[in-house]
């Protein structure tokens, strides 16, 4: 049996888009896929503490965290680029000058900076969530201990983004999440380094990598592999038509039915 190996984003693609819950088709399809004897990983945007315990019941060979930064192979954290304390600082005080609500996120921690009331609904659903699920998230920013990984930001002007990315540009990539919200991932990072770091460190060709995503933050390993499938509920549609296979709703059966498809199962 030649051994394969799949790569999954999470929010959208194993998770239903209408509720956010995980189909049991997806969990059961990826245990027996491993049972076949071929790699199961996450991919995410996610730090690795928001990959949630619900995600790691499933069952994963391992996970590429952070769009690149954080990579666990076989239960081994692999491999780690956290930014400084200075870098961190810089953006913090931009987002301050331009008035954007910001989130850091790394391995161990997320948190927004509470100097002042967040601006944007979705910022402050965010930051309720986190609360409910009993995050504790660090408000001593300046801690010289403080640092984080990659961040987010909402804005509600143009021009207050415009502004901000003069000084994160220096950094980091900034990828377009729709509306009036930013990803930021440092240069040099991505989800599609993160799947060719795995296929190094197993040995593996890109010909037996498959990539499952929705959306533009998965653009870069959906590119990246021949092998790349979009869920039928993929935002914006027009990803679809830049991928090599297009599978049902994630919350119909769309991780099941690609497995099978591709023959994993």
């Amino acid at each position: 049996m030649e051994r394969k190996i799949a790569f999954f984003d999470i929010d959208g693609t194993l998770t239903s888009e209408i509720d956010g819950c995980i189909p049991d088709s997806t969990v059961q399809a990826i245990r027996k896929a491993r049972q076949n004897g071929h790699l199961m990983f996450i991919n995410t945007g996610r730090c690795f503490q928001n990959v949630e315990p619900r995600f790691r019941e499933i069952g994963f060979d391992g996970y590429v965290c952070g769009c690149g930064t954080n990579i666990y192979c076989d239960g081994k954290d692999v491999f780690y680029h956290p930014q400084t304390h200075e870098t961190t600082m810089t953006i913090l005080g931009a987002a301050r000058q331009t008035n954007v609500d910001i989130l850091f996120e790394s391995r161990k921690e997320v948190c927004f900076d509470l100097t002042r009331p967040l601006n944007h609904p979705k910022a402050r659903f965010h930051y309720n969530e986190f609360i409910q699920h009993g995050y504790d998230m660090p408000e001593d920013l300046e801690n010289p201990n403080f640092f984080s990984d990659k961040f987010v930001v909402w804005y509600e002007k143009p021009e207050q983004l415009e502004i901000f990315r003069r000084t994160s540009d220096q950094w980091f990539d900034c990828i377009d999440r729709g509306g009036t919200f930013r990803e930021f991932v440092p240069r040099g990072f991505s989800k599609a380094t993160g799947i060719q770091f795995v296929l190094d460190y197993y040995g593996l060709p890109a010909d037996n990598a498959y990539a499952f995503g929705d959306s533009n933050n998965d653009l870069a390993m959906l590119s990246y592999l021949k092998n790349s499938i979009a869920m039928g509920n993929a935002n914006p549609t027009s990803l679809t038509k830049m991928v090599s296979y297009v599978t049902t709703n994630a919350s119909r059966n769309g991780i099941e039915n690609a497995l099978k498809h591709f023959k994993f199962i």
